[in-house]
């Protein structure tokens, strides 16, 4: 454990712009939708009718979690109860980024070649990330508080939030311990969040199989119960609190027996020639995202079947309640609340899909930091031809997923035709956002992992940008403010070519400065 302080202030120091954009921007979103839920319901009835509504939903439970009752509480638990999953994921990056990742690029052999502990780095990491859940989990109660919501079960929302932070960054440190490479271990942890987040869907949704949520840290976390009536049950969260001390005591144990790296599932050896069928940019590109492009078009399938579940009941919803029209109103445009509703979910889709934009993109700077780009470009391929092939894949995948996601949801609502093209508009914004990536990488290779930053604020002026009603300017900042707000607005085509020229202009300044400055060599 030696060196852990001073491990801790350079981890601090990299994650000085990252770090407070998540604690805050997560942990502001329960005090968003108390606020807005108070502007929404102007009378208890109408809230009570909200609360019934949706707790009978099962797109709404699959989406958000079981809702126990109709306090202004309890709404905002259930409104937020896919926080805790972003909270976990950003959590489990964390740790990789600072362990894994660390390793890969050869930065933990020159560490440890210093008066370094072997645990140091793992313990770092460890701290920071759950210093920043409980700083969430803090920010949570102190503004739940602050909006007038009780103080029991603030500080168990508070609980919730920290304990979803600290479980999955012990599931980050496992993961990296078992295989040589970053990509890979986030691959691990993102599948386990997955699959925690799919057993707390189908134990919520099913009354026969209810005991399979309790599987799942993310059900543990869901069956704390803040604000609720009999008071909060705080047995998962012991439950939590053991599987943390437990998945860092096992992540500790697997980073003793293996050497340093490697990891603990080894690396197949491939065939001594390469297939035809690689022997090109292209296809070396198709080799190496396909994985991750199958598992994101399979994933916004799902959201699509649960969105379009959902926007069947928006009708119902609206009539009983004129705060639910108004709240899509404002967050998704003007019109009919269901093509309210899915101009909300495409622009949500919108920007998930420009996470998978960034990580396409961000793999050509893997590439290069492991070495593996300038083996590439030691031969006759160019660099125009590389970072393009990579560059392909943050343009084409996320009309790929956006395009599954809209047929999902329309087949299951009955209207594909407007979904999709509501999915569809999205992609001029996500290319800007690919197109900032591309730019970063040329021209500030170090500072590339900056686009993640870049997709906090636009999620923040998205969710709560409307409801804390900014000013247009700063609305105007994210690229997706100004995509058409369909199905029920109208096609703007110049908005639509001005952000695609934006992207393609930022896409090529960064190939160029990519095509001019040095590229890592090992």
């Amino acid at each position: 454990m030696t060196g852990t302080p001073r491990l801790l202030r350079l981890a601090l120091r990299r994650d000085r712009v990252i770090l407070p954009l998540w604690v805050l921007g997560l942990g502001l979103l329960p005090y968003v939708y108390a606020s807005s839920f108070q502007t929404l319901f102007a009378t208890e009835a109408e809230r009570v009718d909200y609360a019934r509504i949706s707790a009978g939903n099962a797109g709404f439970v699959a989406l958000y979690g079981p809702l126990h009752g109709d306090s202004l509480g309890e709404l905002v638990v259930w409104r937020g109860g896919f926080v805790p999953v972003m909270v976990g994921l950003a959590a489990l990056l964390t740790v990789i980024r600072h362990t894994r990742a660390e390793e890969e690029a050869g930065r933990t052999e020159l560490l440890r070649a210093t008066v370094t502990g072997r645990f140091a780095q793992l313990a770092a990491a460890l701290i920071l990330t759950c210093g920043a859940a409980l700083l969430t989990g803090a920010v949570v109660a102190v503004t739940t508080i602050g909006v007038g919501l009780p103080v029991a079960g603030s500080l168990a929302l508070g609980a919730v939030f920290t304990l979803s932070g600290w479980m999955f960054a012990g599931v980050g440190a496992v993961a990296a311990q078992l295989t040589a490479s970053a990509r890979s271990a986030r691959s691990i942890a993102v599948v386990a969040l997955g699959g925690a987040y799919l057993l707390r869907l189908v134990g919520d949704i099913s009354d026969r199989a209810e005991f399979v949520a309790w599987l799942s840290p993310i059900g543990w976390v869901h069956r704390v119960f803040p604000y609720s009536a009999s008071g909060e049950d705080w047995r998962p969260a012991m439950l939590a609190l053991g599987f943390t001390v437990a998945a860092v005591g096992v992540s500790a144990y697997l980073m003793a027996h293996r050497d340093m790296g490697a990891g603990l599932l080894a690396a197949r050896l491939g065939p001594r020639a390469a297939a035809a069928s690689l022997r090109s940019p292209l296809a070396l590109a198709w080799r190496l995202h396909r994985g991750l492009l199958l598992g994101w078009v399979a994933g916004f399938a799902a959201l699509g079947l649960v969105f379009g579940a959902v926007g069947s009941s928006m009708v119902e919803l609206a009539s009983d309640s004129e705060g639910v029209d108004e709240m899509f109103s404002r967050i998704g445009g003007s019109g009919e609340v269901t093509d309210a509703y899915f101009a909300t979910t495409a622009a949500i889709c919108g920007l998930i899909a420009a996470c998978y934009a960034v990580q396409a993109a961000l793999r050509m700077r893997d590439e290069e930091q492991t070495g593996h780009a300038e083996a590439v470009l030691s031969t006759s391929v160019g660099r125009l031809a590389w970072a393009g092939s990579h560059l392909l894949f943050a343009l084409v995948g996320p009309a790929a997923a956006l395009l599954a996601e809209g047929v999902f949801a329309g087949v299951v609502h009955g209207t594909p035709g407007p979904v999709v093209g509501a999915s569809l508009a999205q992609l001029p914004a996500v290319w800007v956002l690919a197109g900032v990536t591309m730019l970063l990488i040329g021209t500030l290779p170090r500072l590339a992992s900056v686009a993640w930053a870049v997709i906090g604020v636009c999620l923040l002026l998205l969710l709560a940008g409307p409801l804390l009603e900014l000013d247009q300017w700063v609305l105007d900042l994210s690229p997706f403010t100004h995509v058409p707000h369909l199905p029920s607005g109208s096609v703007g085509l110049a908005p639509l070519v001005v952000l695609s020229g934006v992207a393609v202009g930022l896409g090529l300044v960064g190939l160029v400065a990519l095509r001019r400055r040095d590229v890592r060599a090992l």
